[in-house]
């Protein structure tokens, strides 16, 4: 049931990145190129539009479930007192 709940929410974080939060991100990448922003150095291409999709969408589910785990948690002490 957790597992499902897990990839449940990873695709409502994504979701959120990808249609709330990343179209923000666009207006200072003109036309939604933030995603495949590249940065060119030499025959070095390194995609860090991409990186910053996936790094948003780290912090987003890290943060939900930081709090999540702390509100049960703190349950699981207010019953044992």
């Amino acid at each position: 049931m957790a597992f499902i709940m897990g990839t449940a929410s990873t695709d409502l974080v994504k979701s959120l990145v990808n249609n709330i939060i990343m179209p923000f991100v666009g207006i200072f990448m003109p036309a939604g190129g933030w995603k495949s922003a590249v940065f060119n150095m030499g025959p070095l291409s390194l995609p860090w539009g991409a990186f910053l999709a996936d790094l948003i969408n780290f912090v987003i589910l890290a943060f939900v479930v930081f709090f999540i785990a702390k509100k049960v948690f703190k349950e699981q002490k207010v019953e044992k007192k």
